[in-house]
């Protein structure tokens, strides 16, 4: 992993549950299960990446694991798990046929979101393609005292106490951004956005490709 000035930001810092911990882990996984269909995410980011078998596949911010094992076709022989992250993952070989990410990019500031995408972007062969999910913000700022407490009780109602906390701390401590800035940071990086989606005021996802 590459080492750093000390100026730099320290991507690996944690923030809110300590996912170390594989009881920790389990818990998250039921907790998902009431508020995402992750088989219907998977087999989406599977037709937007249109991957073949003899193809690489990048992924940042795996989390649990979920898609990595369903795109390694249950063979783990395939994986190679590398304890890095947006700006310290050093690739050795051939250019990236297809980069994913899920619900990773918003722990970095916005100024360190571009940084990621552009060495993301150059880790990508020529028409390779970046499937973006996360955090977005597109509701409209002045009504946000309500649609954070909506958000939160909702979750509070679907998932229970401690995904409802997580959220409130996602919140207050992570770096979650707006639309048009996202759009403005993939575009800057060099990214041509062929497809997005805005869902539920906070979600979006982003099909792109290297120009």
């Amino acid at each position: 992993m590459i080492q750093y000035h000390g100026w730099h930001y320290d991507e690996m810092k944690q923030v809110g549950t300590d996912y170390a911990d594989v009881r920790e882990v389990e818990a998250y996984d039921a907790r998902m299960q009431k508020l995402r269909d992750i088989g219907e995410e998977t087999e989406k980011i599977f037709t937007a990446l249109n991957i073949e078998q003899d193809q690489t596949l990048l992924e940042v911010g795996c989390g649990t694991g979920e898609f990595t094992i369903a795109a390694a076709g249950q063979d783990v022989k395939n994986i190679e798990f590398h304890n890095a992250g947006f700006l310290t993952y050093e690739h050795s070989g051939e250019p990236i046929d297809a980069v994913l990410s899920q619900l990773a990019l918003h722990h970095l500031p916005d100024f360190w979101k571009i940084i990621a995408l552009w060495r993301v972007y150059s880790l990508l062969k020529d028409g390779g393609r970046f499937y973006l999910r996360d955090t977005v913000y597109s509701f409209e700022v002045d009504g946000y005292k309500d649609f954070f407490d909506e958000w939160v009780d909702g979750i509070r109602n679907a998932a229970g106490d401690e995904t409802a906390i997580d959220v409130e701390t996602a919140v207050r401590e992570e770096y979650t951004t707006l639309g048009w800035i996202m759009e403005g940071l993939l575009e800057r990086a060099g990214f041509h956005i062929d497809k997005k989606e805005y869902s539920e005021g906070f979600m979006a996802a982003y099909v792109s490709t290297k120009r």
